[in-house]
């Protein structure tokens, strides 16, 4: 699984013009289901997700969690992280899972960070949806479960 997470002020997700998901300060978390994930990949993303220390502390070091400072997650399926473009121009999307893992895979990553104590507002998956947030940082961290980066 893949992820681009961002540390916001505020963030919404809209379908057709009507907002699905909306937070306060938190993580927008972009997530991707790749074809050969598990319940292991997704249960190693979500804890490393909901633990990233990318909020500042009393001395203005990045030392706190999402967790930790009582933020907020707003959680988008996104399937074209995993788009490959070293060939040609035109991205491949052989590697992301097909929708019913996809699905399946993106749910359960989203429960998993209700269990830990979060608020998780989603987007729908496979709309086609329209992202707005606030960055603020800018804080944007890539993760992968391969830990390829």
């Amino acid at each position: 699984m893949r992820a681009v997470v961002q540390r916001v002020s505020r963030a919404q997700v809209s379908v057709e013009e009507r907002v699905v998901g909306e937070i306060g300060p938190g993580i927008v978390v972009l997530v991707a289901v790749g074809e050969e994930d598990t319940r292991t990949a997704t249960t190693y993303l979500a804890g490393k997700v909901s633990g990233l220390r990318i909020f500042e502390d009393d001395a203005g070091k990045m030392n706190l969690s999402v967790l930790e400072v009582g933020g907020e997650v707003l959680a988008v399926s996104q399937f074209t992280l995993y788009g490959d473009c070293r060939k040609g121009k035109r991205p491949s999307f052989t590697h992301a899972a097909r929708p019913e893992k996809a699905t399946q895979l993106y749910n359960l990553f989203c429960d998993e960070l209700r269990r830990a104590g979060l608020t998780v507002a989603t987007g729908e998956f496979q709309a086609r949806m329209k992202v707005e947030l606030v960055n603020d940082g800018p804080v944007t961290i890539l993760v992968d479960s391969d830990k390829t980066f």
